[in-house]
């Protein structure tokens, strides 16, 4: 018996340690590749007043090093914790997916900013940012839901996990997408990037399709705990993950305002599933974070709804891709970096085995500098870019630069909870994790 608790004790241990592995990646590609690279991208547009000198390729690989090297690294790592640990593959396919996502999305940002052999690259790196998802896929297949004792029917698939699936379909087809036109421009392209209206059908598939589900399945998760309210409105969440996904459907069909107007009405819907604008029934657990951490999840999904509203008015009246840009920024730093820099750190030392956050002050600094960066690009870009404001240009790279101390504070303070931070042991991680 206990040689079975101490192989189960090494498993634990070893997933935690797999788990740092990918949110360490994450910190990498969100810190350089991403946003340092957007950081000179738009200091850069604000200088010249406009995008027509900067190549398109620098600003997708800004994206994707942001969407799946961070992002997408987050989430596969906390995927695979999560899954059931059988033997070997504790390791094996973790690692064999980590080593295929991480150069996937190493090689693509290296062609996008060098253009080195990049149609090779291109073909390359999308091929194994798509094995990498397959095989996640593949190992998720063992994951088995709890039965209930004394049950006769089989166990109910939760309204969490709906949403997390509704997600890993998107970026499924987010990473065929992208194969498949990565393909195409490496036999008949002339550039490297993708042509701009594809590119926008592309962005509605990361965004919409895989990145807020799978937020808002994590949130109906952990915030009825976290923030001490009551568990989502199912039928309404239900209905949202069906709104957002016709939402989807009819913006890839080219019929935009009417999918920019359901994805508006999916965001407030999906506010008031999770219950987000009513009072707590207790105290919200922020324990070892900094007591703001309810403020900001609410925060959160006001940028949601204000990325959502914004997609209306940039399909009605966006002319020179400020509006656009800006509603995507709300959507992927207001919303999803927010919702990261608040809840990360509340679950990822504990899924990583440390009992505290290094500093909870870090905390807070890294989510204001991110409110205040995100704040003023997501005003300044439209007045920007549209031409209605010459001193908004100056504003940007005030933002930019806002942002970039807030992810830099941000990956500091995890980072040196993961160096710094006293151990615990992996059961009682367990233990924690699920609190």
């Amino acid at each position: 018996m206990k040689a079975v608790e101490m192989n189960a004790a090494l498993r634990e241990r070893q997933k935690s340690l797999m788990l740092r592995t990918w949110i360490i990646s994450g910190l990498f590609f969100m810190a350089l590749p991403g946003t340092l690279l957007g950081f000179s991208n738009l200091v850069a547009i604000s200088e010249h007043h406009g995008l027509g000198f900067l190549p398109a390729a620098w600003m997708e690989g800004h994206g994707h090093a942001q969407m799946f090297g961070w992002i997408g690294s987050f989430i596969l790592g906390i995927g695979f914790y999560s899954q059931p640990a059988r033997g070997k593959s504790v390791l094996r396919i973790p690692l064999t997916c980590f080593v295929l996502w991480t150069s996937g999305v190493a090689l693509r940002w290296t062609a996008n900013i060098y253009a080195w052999h990049w149609r090779t690259l291109f073909v390359v790196s999308a091929t194994a940012e798509l094995l990498g998802v397959l095989l996640f896929l593949w190992a998720a297949r063992h994951h088995k839901l709890p039965e209930t004792a004394g049950a006769k029917t089989k166990p109910r698939i939760e309204l969490w996990m709906i949403s997390v699936f509704v997600g890993t379909a998107g970026l499924l087809v987010g990473v065929v997408f992208n194969l498949v036109e990565c393909v195409r421009l490496a036999i008949a392209g002339t550039s490297e990037s993708f042509p701009h209206a594809l590119d926008q059908r592309y962005l509605v598939i990361l965004g919409w399709g895989f990145l807020a589900p799978t937020v808002w399945g994590f949130s109906a998760r952990w915030l009825p705990t976290f923030l001490a309210i009551g568990h989502p409105r199912e039928k309404l969440f239900r209905y949202a993950l069906v709104a957002v996904v016709v939402a989807v459907g009819t913006a890839l069909c080219g019929f935009v305002p009417a999918a920019t107007m359901l994805l508006t009405a999916t965001s407030i819907a999906v506010m008031l599933a999770l219950r987000l604008t009513e009072r707590p029934h207790g105290k919200a657990k922020v324990q070892g974070i900094h007591p703001s951490f309810p403020v900001f999840i609410r925060i959160a999904y006001v940028w949601l709804v204000i990325a959502a509203a914004m997609s209306v008015w940039a399909a009605l009246a966006d002319v020179h891709n400020g509006i656009w840009g800006a509603s995507r920024h709300a959507l992927t730093v207001g919303f999803a970096a927010t919702m990261v820099f608040a809840i990360g750190p509340r679950i990822l030392p504990h899924f990583g085995g440390v009992y505290n956050l290094f500093s909870t002050r870090l905390m807070l600094v890294s989510l204001l500098l991110l409110q205040c960066g995100c704040t003023l690009r997501v005003t300044s870009e439209p007045l920007a870019y549209e031409g209605f404001s010459m001193f908004a240009w100056k504003v940007l790279p005030v933002s930019a630069t806002l942002e970039l101390a807030g992810v830099l504070v941000f990956a500091f303070n995890l980072a040196m909870t993961f160096a710094k931070g006293k151990a615990f042991g992996v059961l009682e991680t367990r233990e924690s994790s699920a609190a």
